[in-house]
């Protein structure tokens, strides 16, 4: 057994005998060999792929063995429901999050729940994710966004298709530094990956490796790819160190999360991040904050340019709502429901972060069926749950914005959409990155037609985290949208005539309802602090959707 925290815990890799007392009940891939367990016929760069395609194989939960280590998946809706329960199960930091924490540390990722820096950094940092701060990010992800379109113009005037997955990760690694950090990578002024970039593909994609051999044979066969992780590992903490250099030499910045990482104290504590935290919070940021997202536009711009249909209606939308009105406000990205039920369904076939661990508090029994000890722990395969029939049917494969509209997520069990995690350690940045990919999107729609090459078929590339494999599309421009009723010009804004626009009006229209601030927990608003019941609540785009409980809540402290 591994060794405990201070909480009792085991800490490390737990093999799942250990944690299941009936463990032979469930299900395993044929034909498992001694040693090696189920590698035969595996393929160690797609893992997530490979377990889906035993998932279907072997239904809701299954386990595989590689090397003497057995895991333990879940992807059916009741199991992931019971999963989510943060009274009786918890984050698990293990597989290859936990080989991150060399780099990352006890970042608010890959922190262990006994971490005491994980509630600081929370504390301090949410409020970085309120409305009024998300307010203020707004105008820099508008102005990254007119460096991407000046440069698919430029693409677009030279008969040349675009890289989405390249174009998409210096856009997302752009708008989390400026808006973070105020950093500019210099990104679309390069004509190869920012070196920040690939040191973070080279660390992401070593700590994938290093779960794909017998863990006393690492230092052998992944010798060379140590010292490429070590060089990349100390090219990224440098690149931090300089950056908070720089902000501790020019003074305070613009109240940004780098000024609250260095200036902000606990509220109740008073207690400050300290400087060897802070560069494990940066780079946690920069790579968290921008992997993830750019895999999730990329996959929906995938989508819209396989389905002309679906693309024509969001398009339509972005017309009707932004009009031709120079810049969007912050208010107006919500009204694009249609273009965020676009990328709620993109995340549900292609979550980026494709599986999550959830280690049991106390001894239980899953779903009424498994028994678990305290310290078990499951790995909920998020595609596979995004999948299930018995919730999304038997269409489950076909892409269907459709999916997302209010009365179909009313209709659907609580848990069962789960693209950024769950409960208190859910992605605390998960509005900011809704919000950038639909401002995106639709910023996108506008001002392009997407033609996809008939002869690309979808790969996958995984790298702890998902992204499309070789996306290019040709573009097309489009006309500037004519002024409708609905919209008009914004006030003080002329309506454009010798260049596209790309934004929109805030509009001469009644106002929508404000959407719930991200800030807002749906617990609280239901007056039921502590809550484990999921009511509905409105997300960033005007949609419902599932909420988070009172444990989860992105600001308020979670229930301990």
């Amino acid at each position: 057994m591994a060794e405990t925290t201070g909480t009792g815990l085991p800490k490390g890799f737990r093999s799942a005998e250990h944690g299941w007392p009936e463990l032979h009940r469930i299900p395993h891939p044929p034909h498992r060999v001694p040693l090696l367990g189920d590698v035969l016929g595996a393929d160690r760069r797609k893992p997530v792929q490979d377990s889906m395609r035993f998932a279907r194989e072997l239904g809701p939960i299954f386990r595989r063995r590689a090397f003497g280590k057995e895991f333990v998946f879940v992807w059916g809706a009741r199991p992931a429901a019971d999963l989510a329960d943060e009274s009786r199960f918890a984050k698990h930091v293990g597989l290859g999050v936990a080989n991150l924490r060399p780099v990352a540390g006890d970042g608010l990722f890959t922190a262990y729940n006994h971490e005491p820096n994980w509630q600081l950094a929370h504390d301090v940092l949410a409020p970085g994710f309120s409305r009024e701060a998300m307010e203020g990010y707004h105008g820099m992800m508008l102005s990254v966004a007119g460096r991407l379109t000046g440069h698919w113009d430029r693409e677009a005037a030279a008969g040349r298709a675009v890289d989405v997955p390249g174009d998409m990760t210096k856009l997302t690694l752009e708008t989390i530094a400026r808006t973070g950090f105020g950093h500019d990578f210099g990104s679309f002024e390069r004509d190869r990956p920012h070196p920040f970039v690939t040191a973070m593909v080279g660390t992401l994609t070593y700590a994938q490796r290093l779960n794909s051999v017998p863990t006393p044979l690492a230092p052998l066969f992944l010798r060379s790819a140590a010292r490429r992780n070590a060089a990349d590992m100390a090219y990224l903490n440098r690149t931090v160190d300089g950056l908070v250099a720089e902000r501790r030499r020019s003074g305070r910045g613009e109240g940004d999360l780098l000024d609250r990482m260095l200036e902000t104290a606990h509220p109740e504590t008073g207690e400050k991040l300290s400087a060897e935290n802070v560069r494990k919070q940066v780079i946690t940021f920069l790579v968290a904050g921008h992997e993830t997202t750019s895999g999730a536009l990329s996959f929906a711009l995938y989508y819209l340019a396989r389905h002309p249909g679906i693309a024509a209606r969001a398009r339509a939308e972005v017309d009707r709502v932004w009009g031709d009105t120079a810049q969007p406000g912050y208010d107006q990205v919500a009204k694009l429901r249609y273009v965020r039920r676009v990328l709620d369904e993109s995340l549900r076939l292609w979550p980026t972060a494709p599986a999550f661990a959830r280690e049991a508090r106390q001894d239980t029994v899953l779903a009424d069926d498994h028994p678990m000890l305290r310290g078990a722990w499951a790995l909920i395969l998020t595609p596979m749950l995004h999948r299930d029939p018995e919730v999304w049917g038997e269409d489950a494969e076909r892409f269907d914005p459709d999916r997302f509209d209010a009365k179909a997520v009313r209709a659907r069990p609580p848990h069962t959409f789960k693209p950024f995690g769950t409960g208190a350690r859910a992605c605390i940045g998960r509005q900011f990155a809704l919000h950038e990919a639909t401002l995106v999107l639709g910023l996108l729609l506008r001002r392009y037609e997407l033609r996809a090459d008939p002869a690309y078929r979808l790969t996958v590339t995984e790298r702890l985290t998902v992204i499309p494999e070789g996306l290019r599309l040709h573009l097309e421009r489009r006309p500037t949208p004519a002024r409708t009723p609905e919209t008009g010009p914004a006030p003080g804004v002329s309506t454009p005539k010798a260049r596209p626009a790309q934004g929109a009006a805030t509009g001469e229209a009644a106002p929508e309802k404000a959407i719930a601030a991200p800030e807002t927990c749906p617990a609280h608003q239901a007056g039921a602090p502590g809550s484990t019941a999921e009511p509905t609540a409105t997300h960033a785009a005007g949609t419902p959707t599932e909420s988070t409980s009172a444990d989860g809540c992105p600001v308020h402290r979670s229930a301990r």
